[in-house]
């Protein structure tokens, strides 16, 4: 349906992130002898059924708490008990970083669960590099037709190896908000997909001339999401997430000048008066209320802006322009989550085929979708939402992930809290030439260097 929808690795930060599954059709693990296009072509055999009754599988999720699938979640796993006859022992928690700790500390202690659902990346290094995780290619050598409704290529790679470990479900992704009622006012069109940097520039004068705030953002709280974009505008869809190796190489200049335009923005009037103070909730509310055109944010804010307002068609979300080789259609997103197999229940033949049939039942089209909604998922046939029930905002969300060229994830995930502080909280001082933004970055990636 949204072909580029499918395409992409959603989300954030912080992200919405889930998974559910739908009836056993097409998705069910292969028997001996199926074959599917893309798999392996050494013909495998599938674990032996178990001969006893009903599987238990020992589960963790973050779908807990106030995430807005917990209840998707505890529906799905109750459809599949009921369908299968088998039992999820489920341990789900909140994601945070005691959750994190609590998982590590259950791998180290060989108390893993059978089925994980966990974040991509840095975060399951220390399960891939121990072997405690199994790559999609060596299940599919068992059963070829595991996750073949996903793309491969976006699947969320490890960065130890490189091989597949886990299954998406929805991830993330960002772009420009815009108040429709103050572009009119102002007499300025809505930035659109052929948008320049310099175009946008101009825009927001408009915008000022006018009378009303052109950018709604807390430098005080969260710069990250112009942080973001104004480096992407020096580097591309493939570079982006490559962190400097110094102040002086490519990435490390790409990161200067693009905190260097952050600080016009600020020079030029572009932001809240108080965004060197103001919460992330109150230059939100100026955004809402009408008083300022346009904010960056993720998907997860379509709901907060249709819980914010009565007149929910008075809001779009576009492209944020670019400039240099980033085109304005280059969006940042990922798919950051995913279903993991332990090793620990792939080698057990009573859980094997349980295992595959659980994430299969809730990786299919259908439950994806469900969960997905207006994020990033890496399904080939897009997610399947009627867009009869959505806002005019959310359509135009996917609209715009339909339309991407290129998707690259937050380059700040890559950096802890602690690293972070001499940009991202001291921005207040960077913009205001308090302090020198090249000493701000090789603060930073001294940070980094030193493991902090």
């Amino acid at each position: 349906m949204k072909k580029m929808l499918a395409m992409l690795l959603t989300g954030a930060m912080v992200f919405s992130l889930a998974a559910c599954g739908n009836s056993s059709s097409g998705n069910a693990p292969a028997q001996s002898g199926s074959s599917s296009e893309g798999s392996s072509s050494t013909e495998s055999k599938p674990a032996e059924e178990p001969a006893g009754g009903p599987v238990t599988l020992n589960v963790t999720t973050t779908y807990a708490g106030e995430d807005t699938n917990a209840g998707n979640y505890q529906d799905a796993i109750a459809a599949w008990q009921e369908e299968t006859g088998n039992k999820i022992n489920d341990a789900s928690a909140s994601s945070a970083e005691t959750f994190k700790a609590r998982v590590i500390s259950d791998f180290e202690m060989g108390s893993e669960p059978d089925v994980l659902f966990y974040f991509n990346g840095v975060d399951s290094n220390p399960f891939v590099e121990a072997g405690k995780v199994v790559s999609i290619d060596e299940i599919r050598e068992v059963y070829p037709d595991y996750a073949m409704n996903m793309k491969d290529g976006m699947m969320g790679a490890s960065p130890v190896d490189g091989k597949n470990y886990s299954v998406p479900v929805n991830g993330y992704w960002e772009g420009l908000f815009v108040n429709k009622s103050v572009c009119e006012a102002a007499g300025i069109e809505i930035p659109t997909a052929d948008t320049t940097w310099e175009e946008f520039m101009e825009i927001c004068q408009k915008v000022k001339d006018a009378g009303y705030t052109p950018i709604a953002a807390s430098f005080a709280e969260i710069p990250h999401y112009w942080f973001e974009f104004c480096i992407y505008n020096y580097l591309t869809p493939a570079t982006h997430n490559i962190l400097p190796e110094s102040v002086d190489d490519e990435h490390g200049k790409a990161w200067v000048d693009g905190i260097s335009d952050m600080k016009v923005l600020y020079e030029k009037g572009f932001l809240p008066e108080n965004t060197l103070s103001a919460t992330d909730g109150e230059t939100f509310q100026l955004f809402i209320d009408g008083k300022a055109a346009f904010l960056i944010d993720g998907s997860w804010k379509v709901g907060g802006i249709e819980s914010s307002t009565d007149d929910i068609d008075n809001f779009t979300v576009t492209y944020v322009p670019g400039k240099n080789d980033r085109k304005s259609t280059d969006i940042i997103g990922g798919l950051s989550s995913g279903w993991y197999i332990t090793r620990k229940a792939w080698d057990d033949p009573e859980k094997q085929k349980a295992c595959v049939d659980f994430i299969s039942y809730m990786t299919s089209d259908e439950m994806v979708s469900k969960f997905a909604s207006v994020s990033a998922t890496a399904l080939k046939n897009g997610v399947q939402v009627d867009e009869s029930q959505l806002s005019s905002l959310a359509v135009a969300g996917l609209d715009m992930v339909e339309g991407a060229t290129g998707m690259a994830g937050a380059v700040q995930d890559q950096v802890t809290q602690e690293a972070r502080v001499p940009v991202f909280n001291g921005m207040p001082d960077i913009v205001t030439g308090k302090a020198d933004i090249a000493t701000a970055v090789a603060d930073l990636l001294a940070l980094v260097e030193a493991g902090q």
